[in-house]
């Protein structure tokens, strides 16, 4: 299996941490955000993690090189100066993962999640872990049924962690999914995921587990300082 980092934010709610350093770089206990997953990876026995960049692009090798200080081989996915959305840096980056299932993570996120957890070959195109809807996403993004199918609405939604596992297929119809939305037309395109997983949902091809440890959404330089706090104790 292979992975996906998505580093290709702006970070403008960062600022101005983030003028000079992507937020998937920023440090949190001691070490860059992106180098706690690259360490999981690498422990799951996973060989080639894909980074996909924007701003700030070129400080990713800088800083983390070929990957090889983990065992990992990395390879890095430019988007250009302004990142394609989730669905359009995942479509471009597809040629780096290839067929099989992958493994994907926010890289602006930290948890004690344990990645062996995920399946290897998800029942349909997706696998995504939720957790308790933090203070600053109240209402959630999806609702997770006794059966494990993910639904869009229901009555207790959950929020997305950022985790899951992904079969490219879940991409293979995505222009007539997103339809004309603005960036779809361009070349490469850009576009958001979360449409194309509601509409896998919409056909029961998307499945979920409650994550019931820690997860942090770093959007903050407050929740960054927190963090920060919180893995020095």
């Amino acid at each position: 299996m292979k992975a996906l980092i998505f580093a290709a934010g702006l970070g403008e709610r960062m600022r101005p941490l983030t003028e000079r350093t992507p937020k998937p770089l920023l440090q949190a206990g001691g070490k860059p955000l992106i180098v706690w997953h690259l360490e999981k990876l690498a422990a799951l026995g996973i060989s080639d993690a894909v980074i996909n960049t924007s701003w700030l692009a070129e400080q990713f090798p800088q800083a983390l090189g070929d990957g090889s200080r983990w065992g990992l081989r990395l390879h890095y996915s430019y988007e250009g100066p302004v990142p394609l959305e989730t669905g359009g840096g995942m479509l471009h980056a597809l040629p780096l993962l290839g067929d099989a299932p992958f493994l994907l993570v926010n890289g602006d996120i930290w948890t004690d999640y344990d990645f062996g957890r995920l399946p290897r070959e998800p029942m349909g195109d997706a696998h995504l872990v939720l957790v308790t809807n933090p203070p600053q996403h109240p209402n959630g993004d999806f609702s997770l049924g006794n059966d494990g199918i993910l639904l869009p609405d229901g009555e207790t939604k959950l929020t997305f962690t950022g985790i899951g596992v992904y079969r490219p297929g879940l991409l293979r119809d995505w222009r007539n999914v997103v339809g004309d939305t603005p960036g779809s037309g361009q070349t490469p395109p850009s576009f958001k995921l979360a449409p194309l997983l509601r509409h896998g949902m919409s056909r029961q091809r998307i499945t979920g587990e409650f994550h019931p440890g820690r997860w942090t959404d770093v959007g903050t330089p407050e929740r960054l300082a927190q963090l920060n706090t919180e893995l020095a104790g």
